[in-house]
């Protein structure tokens, strides 16, 4: 006995009915926002945080990470990624060193703060020093590896951010007390 075809219609999910489900702009506001009709609960969307370091090694070396996974798959980055709920940005970023490269990691200062508006990404990158000898490639690793600033492989950097990264922490080698860097001046690749 053969079965009647499945409407691939049925498999869908369907719309919600309960919830922030319509968009409009709320009384008070500027801008839609997606509102419950029942309720008028408003469920606002927010950027995400992202935090990281540029890690240095006692050599001076800079530890980066080869993404496993997409955006940039294959390219390298600094260890970095959303924070999660209940934590402070250091140990956010503190996270990810352990995360992606199985590294330890002493925080020393807010290196930069970087607002990335069309990726709703606000990035926090901290100046680091590598606090134990171990390094391991985490599940989002393909590898993660050590390079002097003349064997970093720039043209396979991930994001604009990691190379602003990379030439902050160089601007500001050996300083203390010194303000966080910010996005370089317009015109700016990847904004």
């Amino acid at each position: 006995m053969s079965m009647p075809p499945v409407d691939p219609a049925a498999l869908s999910p369907p719309p919600p009915s309960i919830g922030p489900r319509v968009r409009t702009v709320p009384p008070g506001e500027d801008r839609e926002r997606l509102v419950c009709p029942d309720c008028s609960y408003i469920a606002y969307e927010n950027p995400k945080i992202v935090v990281g370091a540029v890690v240095t090694d006692n050599l001076g070396r800079f530890l980066l990470c080869r993404r496993a996974i997409p955006p940039r798959r294959g390219f390298w980055t600094l260890p970095a990624g959303y924070m999660e709920l209940n934590e402070t940005t250091e140990q956010g970023a503190a996270r990810e060193a352990m995360e992606e490269a199985g590294a330890h990691i002493a925080i020393d200062a807010l290196l930069a703060i970087y607002n990335i508006p069309r990726i709703s990404q606000v990035q926090m990158i901290y100046r680091a020093t590598l606090a134990g000898p171990t390094l391991a490639a985490g599940t989002e690793s393909l590898e993660v590896a050590l390079f002097d600033w003349k064997d970093i492989p720039w043209d396979e950097l991930a994001f604009p951010s990691v190379v602003w990264a990379l030439h902050e922490w160089r601007t500001r080698a050996g300083q203390t007390g010194f303000a966080p860097g910010t996005n370089p001046p317009p015109p700016v690749e990847g904004l």
